[in-house]
């Protein structure tokens, strides 16, 4: 069976909640108006029962008239129909009545509310109909005395079985029927109105289920979620949620974006490693194979020269695998930098110290730019030591001879400014987007090296909420540049 949405279970607890309140609302009309027309009843004939025990004759010196009685009570009851008369004793028991043969229900009528009526009780006041065993009706009631003593009560119902039937006929053939048809017109205009009602209310909640079903959270739809999202902070909750939700499928859609970029420098990643990896394992392979077939034909020199292009590739293997896993760790999450003060120039001395011998068998100037008053930094020694070394090392590997680089540190409100440049050959624009990723291998050069050190750069950097820039100088080469917090 298919379940009913939201909006159709409201419609229909809607319409059910209607009709019971249209049923109730009648009901209660119906009441008020039989009400109304009870009091103005009695009202209005509040005095023809006193009347009738002071003009007529209906008792003799020690009992009732009979003939008398059922005379009076057939006159009154012919000009007006509506009315029953009794004459009851001063225990409620009827004496003498008008009604036809077998018509009467009752022999006697309490006379408790008779008393109230007679000591001005709230009308109407209900009594009972001596024809009717089920039914209570408004009466007039006056004591009948002789020689000044209560000798009993007249006592006329003033909605008789006459009355009863003409308002049935009445309310058959009009007044119900109006009353049902106006009752039925305010429902259905109700019901209508409040469908429209509902359907409006809820349309900001069909066009969320609508966007949820259609999400599919490839970002396809990030660029209709602008629109979808107003912001405005004094809608109703659907609107609220609708914003709410805009707004977390255009996040969803840009971690999804995000997803398949780091997926695809996963890819590029391991496209380089493979790169990297097969250059110098092919060629430490061949050289170490030829020393095995052509052992006795090599001469020393030979052998020896050899022997030191294994070595070197060799040492090219195990560099690229400890920065593969130097990596590998600082994306796990795992580490963490500890934080300390200390100098930056005097890290910034021991780094130069260790790459003079290289720089000058490179034919390359290393100097520094360091003014008197540099703050202390906070931060990890080890990490910024490596970030350093890793800069200085692609620097004299990457520059021809007679290069000058450059370490830069300049103090400023809260932050070290730190920049190593070179007067080298500088980095084209199509290398630079993917500098600090996991280049595509395609976008490498016969005479790069495609390594992970500018990637380790920057994953340290960023876990001190840093960056290493790429700035364009004026002058040829390459300018690195990224900031620490100052201690």
């Amino acid at each position: 069976m298919k379940r009913l949405t939201l909006t159709q279970r409201l419609s229909a607890v809607f319409a059910a909640l209607l009709l019971a309140c249209s049923g109730v609302s009648m009901w209660l009309q119906i009441d008020a108006s039989t009400h109304h027309e009870q009091e103005v009843i009695q009202r209005l004939s509040s005095g023809l029962a006193a009347h009738i025990a002071d003009t007529a004759n209906l008792m003799g010196a020690n009992d009732w008239r009979p003939d008398s009685v059922r005379d009076l009570f057939d006159k009154l009851m012919a000009v007006n129909p509506s009315v029953e008369l009794y004459l009851l004793s001063s225990d409620g028991h009827i004496v003498a009545n008008a009604a036809p043969q077998g018509h009467l229900k009752r022999n006697s009528v309490d006379l408790g509310p008779v008393r109230q009526l007679l000591a001005g009780a709230p009308l109407p006041v209900l009594g009972d109909d001596p024809r009717n065993t089920l039914a209570r009706k408004v009466f007039s009631a006056a004591p009948v005395q002789i020689n000044g003593k209560d000798a009993g009560y007249v006592y006329v119902v003033l909605q008789g079985e006459a009355h009863d039937a003409l308002a049935a006929d009445l309310a058959a053939n009009s007044v119900l029927s109006t009353t049902l048809l106006a009752t039925g017109v305010v429902a259905l205009l109700g019901l209508i109105m409040g469908l429209v009602a509902f359907r409006l209310i809820t349309r900001p909640l069909r066009a969320l289920t609508q966007s949820v079903r259609g999400f599919d959270g490839n970002g396809k739809l990030a660029a209709s979620l602008k629109t979808e999202a107003t912001h405005d902070v004094r809608g109703d909750e659907i609107t609220v949620l609708r914003d709410a939700f805009a707004q977390m499928k255009q996040r969803i859609a840009e971690q999804w974006h995000e997803l398949a970029r780091q997926d695809q420098q996963r890819r590029d990643l391991v496209a380089n490693i493979s790169h990297d990896l097969r250059t110098p394992l092919t060629s430490l392979h061949g050289y170490l194979e030829t020393l095995r077939i052509k052992d006795e034909s090599l001469s020393a020199a030979d052998r020896r020269r050899y022997l030191d292009i294994a070595l070197g590739q060799s040492s090219k293997v195990g560099r690229l695998a400890q920065e593969l896993f130097e990596l590998a760790r600082l994306e796990s999450g795992s580490v963490q930098p500890e934080l300390e003060p200390f100098a930056l120039p005097d890290l910034v001395q021991d780094v130069l110290q260790k790459f003079e011998l290289a720089a000058e068998a490179r034919r390359q100037r290393l100097t520094v730019d360091i003014p008197q008053a540099v703050p202390a930094v906070r931060a990890d020694l080890g990490m910024i030591e490596r970030v350093l070394t890793n800069l200085l090392d692609n620097a004299i590997r990457h520059n021809p001879p007679g290069t000058q680089i450059t370490v830069k540190l300049l103090g400023g409100p809260g932050a070290v400014q730190v920049e190593v440049s070179d007067t080298g050959l500088g980095i084209s624009a199509e290398l630079r987007e993917g500098l600090f990723t996991h280049a595509s291998v395609l976008r490498r050069t016969a005479h790069e090296s495609g390594g992970l050190g500018l990637i380790i750069v920057q994953r340290m950097l960023q876990l001190h909420g840093s960056e290493i820039k790429v700035i364009d100088g004026e002058k040829p080469g390459a300018v690195f540049r990224f900031m620490l917090a100052t201690a």
